[in-house]
């Protein structure tokens, strides 16, 4: 079978390269319009479910591209950032070189964050409980760093090796067996968008 995870759409915090974590904001008219070009890439791969994360810009995601109706699952919201939520991007990298870095390594924890270990562990039981419960290829709309901890859970890619994502993309990863254990990487950042890897989580 294939998991298919999809990042949102631009959000007006992405295009201010501010940390979103599980706080929301709407899509942009720019995020509306990545939605909108990746509709056909879901009709496409013929997904046999789709689930979302319960945050907003998953949810206005999931709308788009037309299915309403998919179940929400808070397991696939994005890493809580704690004190960093809100903040932009290049301000921490100005102010906190090493501790950005480092956060982006997952080995280090902003206060009143979420860990890396946290994260990434309720992320990989909401795939593999989906995985279980699912006939067929399985799509996920969910965060970047969502994308970023199935790649190191069933790729074995830790986090500061992967690039983060563009919004309205997938990543695609197939499993040769049900276990949820072995992946293949068939296709990363892939959509109707090209790489933009200056837009924050």
């Amino acid at each position: 079978m294939r998991l298919i995870l999809m990042r949102h759409g631009e959000t007006a915090w992405n295009a201010e390269q501010r940390l979103q974590g599980q706080d929301n904001s709407l899509l942009s008219e720019r995020g509306v319009a990545q939605v909108k070009r990746f509709r056909p890439y879901v009709k496409a791969l013929q997904p046999a479910r789709i689930i979302a994360s319960d945050l907003g810009r998953t949810r206005q995601t999931v709308a788009l591209i037309g299915h309403p109706d998919a179940p929400s699952d808070k397991r696939f919201r994005e890493l809580d950032m704690g004190a960093w939520t809100g903040r932009r991007k290049p301000d921490l990298i100005a102010e906190q070189p090493e501790d950005y870095t480092a956060w982006r390594a997952g080995t280090f924890t902003p206060d009143r964050s979420e860990t890396w270990l946290a994260f990434r562990a309720r992320v990989a039981e909401g795939v593999r409980d989906w995985m279980a419960r699912t006939e067929g290829d399985l799509l996920v709309v969910a965060h970047g760093g969502v994308i970023r901890a199935v790649c190191h859970e069933f790729l074995d890619l830790p986090p500061s090796r992967v690039v983060p994502v563009t919004p309205g993309t997938a990543t695609i990863l197939h499993f040769p067996g049900r276990d949820g254990r072995a992946a293949q990487l068939e296709g990363y950042n892939i959509g109707a968008v090209a790489p933009d890897v200056s837009v924050a989580d």
